[in-house]
């Protein structure tokens, strides 16, 4: 079992982390319409100050998930006809002041060619990479559109060491500057998916044996990532993040409502681009709102998302855990929960007047940290998620222990045993890491490390298997006070660690 280390509480009220999002992760294939169009299906929102860059913020989010490297011939292209959008609120109205839209076109040079290249690729403009997108940048506020970039290279999917032999150079062409309005950087290419967890948790928590756990199974998969890097009064209000440092973040796709295709094969689109997918916080469509709802969550604002308060009121997943394990789950209705999911924390980064919303919440006053710590707040990093979302948060276990009363008068320190990414991430923009060749394929994983995993037990750390007991040698946490009509808090807090990682972003 973990050990823990205690930091001083330094809050009035404890801080519930979990967002409505009961664990275990982000949003690959969530719903009916997006497991069926991974074109369109966005996996994960990441938001932080920039830790090279302190006065500039950091957005980052993800399509396109469980990309097989060696998935030819055609690879993993970003669609056409789509608007891929990350959005900010900056006032609290759960409306976006705020867009980037990336829009692509994709090209061949030669269409008499049955590969996506005809040889070694050293060089975006090479003729041997046949098939080739560019992309549109706008910044939109409103009425307001201004095109930040056009034809902007995107980095191709990487096909295997010996068609791309130099990875590095092809992501370096990707990553473009731009001056029209607010200076800043984009990227749009692929990745290697960030997000690390062990899936067979959705075999009913392993079914009450622990034995095999501790795999990050989504380690060797890819995904398309786009992101810009933009000075913090960018995005603030008014220009101002001294006075407005807290913005909400999520990303959304829209395309054509009719789509028609002849018998030729021959695709048309026509209607005003509907919302067909939506993030903010991760697994808040998996596992808090139920199957027959999903899709309509996609599709629909954060202005409305009241709806859904009941089934964040009383989340399914604890009592799966009790219902395997024997952990009491916390009684319902879960106000910490509630508080976060769709406000923010008092004190925190819950911004003034703020109509509830579900947001990726970051109060961007808050300085990048020296050591950053995987948990988080709950680990006494205040950079760290819920505080928006970095590379390295390891938000499947602050996720299951806050679900499981961890703020609320039960410490634990359940997990998962993945955690950190099976690749270190980079120092600078888009810190990413770059994507596995398609010429290691499956091989990756299979036989990848699984990133961070302890040895022993395993599995969800910290609680006893079935039939077993604590060996008792979890520390409590120092009492915390909870207010159930929603949580108060006079900053971030909770200084509680049990792991520090240097890693990225």
């Amino acid at each position: 079992m973990k050990s823990r280390k205690l930091l001083g509480v330094a809050a009035t009220a404890a801080l519930a982390v979990g967002f409505a999002s009961p664990a275990f992760g982000a949003s690959h294939r969530e719903a009916p319409l997006t497991q069926g169009d991974p074109l369109i299906d966005n996996t994960d929102v990441y938001a932080y100050t920039s830790p090279d860059k302190p006065d500039t913020v950091t957005l980052l989010a993800n399509w396109i998930p469980f990309q097989e490297p060696a998935g030819g011939p055609n690879f993993y292209p970003w669609g056409e006809n789509v608007q891929y959008d990350i959005n900010i609120d900056n006032n609290g109205d759960a409306v976006a002041d705020l867009i980037y839209r990336w829009t692509f076109t994709s090209n061949y040079k030669d269409e008499a060619a049955t590969l996506y290249n005809t040889g070694p690729v050293t060089s975006f403009n090479d003729a041997t990479l046949n098939f080739t997108q560019t992309y549109t940048l706008q910044e939109i506020r409103g009425d307001e559109v201004i095109d930040l970039l056009t034809d902007a290279p995107v980095a191709p999917s990487h096909v295997g060491e010996a068609s791309m032999p130099d990875y590095q150079a092809l992501r370096d062409e990707a990553i473009v500057d731009f001056e029209a309005g607010p200076e800043g950087t984009s990227f749009a290419g692929q990745a290697d998916d960030p997000f690390f967890l062990d899936l067979r948790v959705f075999d009913l928590l392993y079914g009450g044996d622990l034995s095999e756990t501790g795999d990050d199974t989504v380690a060797g998969y890819n995904v398309n990532t786009l992101g810009v890097q933009v000075p913090k009064t960018a995005v603030a209000a008014d220009g101002d993040d001294a006075a407005n440092p807290i913005i909400g973040v999520w990303s959304t796709t829209q395309r054509p409502s009719m789509r028609t295709q002849a018998a030729d094969g021959t695709i048309t689109f026509e209607g005003e681009p509907v919302q067909v997918s939506r993030l903010g916080n991760p697994l808040v469509n998996e596992l808090v709102v139920p199957t027959t709802l999903r899709d309509a969550f996609n599709a629909s604002d954060p202005v409305d998302d009241a709806q859904f308060l009941p089934t964040v009121q009383d989340p399914l997943l604890p009592k799966l855990i009790e219902s395997v394990y024997g952990i009491p789950a916390p009684a319902a209705p879960r106000d910490d929960l509630v508080s976060v999911f769709l406000t923010g924390i008092e004190g925190a980064n819950m911004p003034e007047n703020v109509v509830p919303s579900e947001q990726l919440r970051l109060n961007m006053s808050v300085p990048p940290t020296a050591e950053p710590n995987s948990l988080g707040v709950i680990g006494g990093d205040n950079q760290g998620f819920p505080n928006g979302r970095r590379l390295i948060d390891d938000v499947v276990d602050i996720e299951l222990q806050v679900v499981m009363g961890e703020l609320v008068g039960a410490p634990n320190d359940l997990s998962d045993e993945v955690d950190a990414n099976d690749k270190e991430f980079g120092d600078t923009f888009p810190y990413v890491a770059l994507p596995t060749p398609g010429s290691v394929g499956g091989d990756s994983r299979t036989g990848a490390p699984s990133g961070g995993v302890d040895s022993g037990f395993g599995g969800l750390a910290g609680t006893p298997g079935p039939g077993e007991s604590s060996d008792g040698s979890s520390l409590p946490l120092l009492p915390l006070a909870v207010l159930t009509a929603g949580v108060a808090v006079t900053g971030f807090g909770i200084a509680r660690t049990k792991r520090t990682k240097v890693q990225g972003a």
